[in-house]
């Protein structure tokens, strides 16, 4: 056998081992997410064993460094363990801004003393993650933003808001775009790190259509920031001032992770949807519904095939910058029409509210929830004007 195919076979076992039943069901609802954090708690004995095995393992972030929490697999050696954990339906041990967004941001712009603190923090799940980026004023032209930090020698005064903070009302540390300098737009941005818990940060929940808001708006008012947290780790990820830099290298994985909805499950939420109407659907399902589903399979499968190719580009060197862009636009496209096909196979059942058979008004509210996925994290249309300029050397209007 090939190191690979030992690997493989290894992992598998380990899997087996480790992964409780109740861990490889689909997700019902938020609390079968655990995103850890000073605040967190398990809902039931198998989501805490799951969770302590690969943090044991290093498998909450495997491609991450053993010194900073991870297993320390290669490329090839990550695929293969998404491959077997996708093979028997394993859920993610733990879902985190940190492991998606700020962790890649240290490991390229960190300090030593930043990733061993932080990115150990966040392998184990001790610390909760929030995102400050967006502002009232400042959306797609997220440069403009206003939100100001006062240089008071050893620390900064930091005031402002920023708007669709994801669970910042949950969260423990914000990382956080700041102006510094009034005078430079681009050049005037510093990444800062902070506690949610400082005194002069208060949060306000935004009620969505769905009904259900992970979204809060954030305000700072006379935030006292330090400018270091001890030795080799400022309160800063890069220089200051050059934030930008590092916010502009953070959205890439912000889009790859938005755009994770679109391919990953596939046609398994419409599947199981089906499923349960099968009994009253029979063969009555209309031919034309059949054939946009088994259309959507298909193109799932070909996004799923593109996010591979370019995950063995960058291995290699050769990504292009825009690509991001690119998966974020075709998965959340994506994951709008695998919401609307569940929709239309469930039928006017599917629009009821309330209802224990639709769990609570479960594909409703995901559908409606999903019409924000084409805003977030840079709109479609932004998407697309960034793809005709970059990736396909379109002119200009």
């Amino acid at each position: 056998m090939s190191d690979l195919e030992t690997f493989r076979a290894e992992t598998r076992a380990w899997l087996e081992a480790n992964c409780p039943p109740e861990m490889r069901e689909p997700v019902r609802d938020d609390e079968d997410v655990y995103w850890g954090g000073r605040r967190a708690t398990f809902k039931n004995a198998a989501q805490k064993a799951w969770f302590e095995a690969c943090v044991a393992k290093g498998y909450t972030v495997p491609a991450w460094p053993k010194e900073y929490g991870g297993a320390g697999l290669s490329p090839a050696e990550a695929k293969v363990l998404r491959e077997e954990m996708s093979r028997i339906n394993a859920r993610p041990p733990l879902s985190s801004f940190g492991i998606w967004m700020l962790g890649p941001a240290l490991l390229q712009f960190g300090t030593e003393g930043q990733k061993a603190r932080f990115l150990n923090e966040i392998a184990r799940g001790e610390i909760r993650w929030c995102q400050g980026y967006s502002e009232p004023g400042s959306g797609s032209d997220l440069v403009s933003l206003q939100t100001f930090g006062e240089d008071e020698g050893d620390h900064w005064v930091v005031n402002g808001q920023k708007i669709w903070t994801s669970y910042a009302d949950q969260a423990d540390w914000i990382f956080c775009l700041v102006r510094t300098d009034k005078n430079d737009k681009y050049k005037g941005i510093t990444f800062m790190l902070y506690d949610m818990a400082s005194e002069g940060v208060t949060t306000k929940p935004i009620l969505l259509i769905s009904g259900n808001s992970p979204f809060c708006e954030t305000f700072f008012d006379n935030v006292k920031v330090p400018k270091s947290y001890g030795e080799d780790c400022p309160a800063y990820v890069g220089e200051v001032n050059r934030g930008w830099d590092v916010a502009k290298y953070l959205l890439g994985h912000e889009r790859e992770m938005i755009s994770g909805a679109g391919g990953g499950e596939r046609s398994a939420a419409i599947g199981a949807m089906m499923k349960r109407h099968a009994a009253k659907l029979g063969d009555d399902l209309d031919p034309v519904l059949r054939a946009e589903l088994a259309m959507f399979d298909v193109d799932a499968l070909a996004y799923t095939a593109m996010g591979e190719k370019f995950l063995d580009e960058i291995k290699v060197g050769k990504a292009h910058p825009a690509q991001p862009n690119m998966m974020k636009y075709v998965g959340t496209e994506l994951n709008k029409r695998r919401h609307e096909l569940m929709m239309a196979v469930g039928g006017s059942r599917s629009l009821e509210w309330e209802s224990e058979e639709t769990g609570g008004g479960k594909p409703a509210r995901g559908w409606l929830r999903t019409k924000a996925n084409s805003i977030e994290g840079g709109t479609s249309e932004v998407m697309l004007n960034v793809i005709s300029k970059r990736i396909l050397d379109l002119p200009g209007a």
